[in-house]
């Protein structure tokens, strides 16, 4: 009976064990640290709009607009760089393109450029950012007529 007893407490034992060898997980801990500038957009959207466009008679079509960003934080002065993410259409890296808002698969490349994209300022200074949109005649000049557009996400770092 005592031998019986005492396999019966080694095998509890070592099944309990077991069961707390298979509770034990990894676990990954990681942070990240802001930057000092802490850069943000002032002004939360803009608008390129290329207006009504005429196909008979395509020609370049540029238009512009403007974000306001500030730096802020401890680093005096403090530098930023603009990225943002081709639109929800592209065809690759500064591969944007419009698509037809009820024809899908119809599509009307441009360009975006932004200047500056990457500057040093002061904080606390409100910085102009230029966003210009260009769309070729060339490209209009047979496309399906109706509306095309296209959202695209600028980011700024720091």
């Amino acid at each position: 009976m005592m031998i019986r007893r005492s396999l019966l407490i080694f095998v509890l034992f070592f099944a309990t064990a077991q069961v707390c060898l298979a509770a034990n997980v990894p676990m990954n801990i990681s942070a990240t640290v802001l930057s000092k500038s802490i850069c943000r957009f002032v002004t939360k959207t803009a608008t390129l709009d290329f207006g009504n466009l005429d196909p008979t008679s395509p020609s370049d079509v540029v238009v512009n607009a403007t974000l306001t960003l500030r730096c802020q934080g401890s680093a005096n002065p403090a530098t930023y760089l603009i990225t943002d993410d081709d639109g929800l259409y592209e065809t690759g890296v500064d591969g944007n393109r419009m698509q037809h808002a009820t024809i899908p698969g119809n599509f009307l490349p441009y360009a975006v450029t932004y200047t500056p994209a990457t500057a040093t300022i002061p904080k606390n200074i409100n910085q102009s950012l230029t966003i210009t949109g260009t769309l070729l005649g060339a490209d209009y000049a047979t496309a399906i007529s109706g509306v095309y557009n296209d959202t695209v996400t600028l980011t700024i770092a720091p």
